[in-house]
């Protein structure tokens, strides 16, 4: 199911000759690393495959209460969604993961609460899977490798045990920061309470009490409906923006530009520029362009719960467009 462009050597036998913001891959070259996997095989996890099967059933029937429910409760569903999105995009992704920013304690406490509504594995998780992602993108290390297809970079990692080099590559990084982190240890302590509360709990009870939606709509529309559209947002970021789209900084690397998944991860699709400059807060090129995580991380500087904004300087980025992009911008 993989899309043009998805390939895992990437336009022919070229290797980028700059190595600034990337990192190069220690397992060889991909065509090994594809070979690797069709050597090795994965064992399934059903309990997965049902879960997920159902969950997105369960969305689909959702979309036929909408017309039924309330409006409050259309706008409180999307809310939630955004506070999902803030919880993984400003939170796990660009302050736990990339180190890209500084918050205070009563930022990094809403943000850890925005992640447990977002139900994706606790932070620390989250952080060590995209920390071995970029430093072995699309390799077998890679948990959810792009050059094994769309199906598997979008869901079908989750519905397998992890590569064994996942596993052995990530046990050689180093997360202690994410562990000196008290909020982090906190959220992971008591995680799966957090997840009911945050996630399923809060989401449902709100609209029925305050403005008597129907626990039914509450339940499908601001839980279920939510969490599986934000799931398949995130996704997105590793499958459609490794495929499709171009690459303005680094056409060496998989990781593309994409307008579609900008829009649904609210400012996480300007990904051939993430994964050439990770450090950068704003994880794309500031200006005009659409990138409401960046401005939320703003917005808290100004509030003064943000610190230590980390950016790419221009010349830097012209600089690597010039020689290593596609032209494209």
């Amino acid at each position: 199911m993989s899309g043009p462009g998805a390939s895992c050597a990437v336009d022919g036998d070229e290797r980028s000759p700059f190595a600034d913001g990337r990192e190069e891959s220690p397992l060889g070259s991909k065509a090994e690393s594809s070979e690797g996997s069709a050597r090795y095989r994965q064992q399934i996890v059903w309990r997965n495959v049902v879960l997920m099967t159902l969950l997105h059933i369960g969305a689909v029937y959702s979309l036929c209460l909408i017309p039924k429910a309330q409006l409050l409760t259309l706008i409180w569903a999307y809310l939630c969604f955004l506070m999902t999105a803030l919880g993984v995009t400003a939170g796990a992704h660009r302050l736990w993961s990339h180190r890209s920013y500084k918050a205070k304690l009563p930022l990094r406490m809403f943000l850890a609460a925005a992640n447990s509504m977002a139900f994706q594995n606790d932070i620390f998780e989250w952080c060590r899977d995209h920390r071995v992602h970029h430093k072995y993108s699309e390799t077998d290390a890679d948990p959810h490798n792009a050059c094994r297809g769309f199906f598997f970079s979008h869901i079908g990692w989750l519905f397998v045990r992890k590569h064994r080099d996942v596993i052995e590559k990530g046990r050689k990084l180093d997360f202690t920061d994410l562990l000196d982190d008290p909020v982090v240890r906190f959220q992971r302590k008591y995680y799966k309470s957090s997840v009911v509360l945050m996630c399923f709990v809060i989401p449902t009870l709100v609209p029925w009490y305050i403005w008597g939606e129907s626990l039914w709509n509450s339940y499908f529309l601001a839980s279920i409906l939510r969490y599986t559209v934000s799931l398949n947002v995130t996704w997105l970021v590793n499958s459609a923006a490794h495929m499709y789209g171009n690459r303005p900084y680094d056409k060496y690397i998989s990781p593309r530009q994409n307008a579609f998944v900008t829009l649904g991860a609210i400012g996480e699709g300007f990904h051939n520029y993430h994964h050439t400059f990770p450090f950068d807060y704003s994880a794309s090129e500031l200006g005009l362009k659409f990138n409401p995580t960046t401005w939320f991380i703003d917005f808290m500087f100004w509030l003064g719960l943000v610190t230590d904004r980390k950016q790419a300087p221009k010349e830097m980025i012209l600089a690597r467009k010039e020689r290593t992009g596609d032209g494209s911008a």
